[in-house]
């Protein structure tokens, strides 16, 4: 009895190695290519249990998440002759592996090789702008002509295309120091522009407000030159008629108004007691 449930196990254990070897399982996040003696021959996209042929057939596993590509950052001239640093990247996935194993092989393969694609891309787009395009919405539109680029050359290796993005563009330091000079020139030159522009508008404001109150000042002394006259005029007239119309009247008018500007207080006067000045003190009538 002992010989054959040994017999029963070890047939039991052959199978069970047998069985596992000849199953394999695909995640949610997984695709598959089944190599028979290194030759892909199938690809299984459904995750589950799946079969293969034991100990003939491996099984291959390929991400079918987006991935990311980064390489280093690289040097690239503009238009204007100016070099930048640009870091750029893409967002990918893999949707053929059979096409993406012929073609790559590796994973580091592919990303020797797509890399090197993509920054020749950067470098062609990069190169017919000026440093201000990378600061401005042509940025946009830069990352959408290598994005295109990239998309057309991605199904030769199995993959899609998600997105392309320049994470930085920064100067040399070789040349950042006198792009920066130069920018700070240009700022001080215009800021003296501006300057000299308020002080030409400041000295045109003030000469026409003072051409403006030199009008306004003469034309109202003229005014009041006027006035005055018309004034001393009427108070001639006034005054004549005054006087032809009751003369004693008039001289005693006058007299008090002479007293009134005269005799203030603290006034010292040394006259003549029958001076004519005091002619009214004497008599009612002047006389």
């Amino acid at each position: 009895m002992k010989p054959r449930f040994i017999f029963l196990a070890v047939v039991l254990v052959v199978m069970g190695v047998i069985a596992s070897s000849a199953m394999f399982t695909v995640q949610q996040t997984q695709q598959a290519l089944v190599l028979q003696f290194g030759n892909p021959i199938a690809v299984r996209n459904e995750p589950g249990l799946h079969f293969k042929l034991p100990f003939v057939q491996n099984v291959e596993y390929y991400e079918r998440r987006i991935l990311d590509l980064d390489p280093p950052p690289q040097e690239a001239p503009l238009a204007d002759q100016k070099r930048v640093n640009v870091d750029s990247f893409v967002r990918y996935r893999i949707v053929d592996p059979l096409e993406f194993r012929k073609r790559a092989g590796t994973d580091t393969n592919f990303r020797s090789i797509f890399g090197a694609q993509l920054n020749s891309a950067v470098r062609a787009e990069v190169g017919q702008v000026f440093l201000a395009d990378m600061l401005s919405n042509k940025r946009q539109e830069v990352m959408d002509r290598i994005t295109a680029n990239l998309k057309e050359k991605a199904p030769e290796f199995g993959v899609e295309v998600v997105d392309v993005r320049i994470g930085r563009t920064d100067l040399p330091e070789a040349t950042s120091a006198s792009v920066y000079n130069r920018m700070r020139s240009d700022r001080k030159a215009y800021a003296a522009e501006i300057r000299a522009e308020g002080e030409r508008q400041k000295l045109n404001i003030e000469a026409d407000a003072d051409r403006q109150s030199t009008i306004i000042m003469a034309e109202a002394k003229q005014k009041s030159e006027t006035l005055r006259g018309e004034g001393d005029a009427a108070r001639t007239l006034i005054l004549s008629d005054a006087y032809v119309r009751d003369p004693e009247f008039f001289d005693l008018y006058r007299t008090l108004g002479a007293y009134e500007k005269g005799l203030g207080e603290g006034t010292t006067m040394v006259l003549s007691p029958d001076s004519e000045f005091f002619r009214y003190f004497q008599s009612s009538t002047g006389r």
